[in-house]
């Protein structure tokens, strides 16, 4: 399984900030699996941000919950973040992965006007 994000690499604070995540080798609608978004900010650990399953049941970080959404699209086997009224803060590296330990390159965003 391989996975590969894409998505802007520059926005403005305060617009929402929407990332895709695409899914080769693998069916993304597979009944076991969580999919997931992480990121990293300068200088910190890992943060995980939220997952979609199954039946598109979604997980929030309560630190995100609010902010984030995600949802799939099986025709296209990807997944997708969303993040609104993005601040300088969230300026990271965005990561997407599976649950059996696939993870995507990472794709640098830049929040800045």
């Amino acid at each position: 399984v391989q996975l590969q994000e894409s998505g802007p690499g520059l926005v403005k604070p305060s617009q929402t900030l929407s990332l895709t995540c695409t899914v080769s080798g693998g069916s993304i609608t597979t009944n076991s699996h969580f999919w997931s978004w992480i990121r990293q900010s300068p200088g910190k650990g890992l943060e995980w941000m939220g997952a979609i399953g199954y039946s598109d049941r979604t997980y929030y970080s309560p630190s995100q919950r609010g902010r984030t959404s995600i949802s799939r699209d099986t025709s296209k086997n990807q997944f997708t973040l969303q993040l609104s009224s993005v601040t300088p803060e969230d300026t990271a590296v965005y990561y997407c992965a599976d649950d059996l330990g696939h993870w995507g390159q990472g794709t640098q965003v830049t929040v800045s006007s």
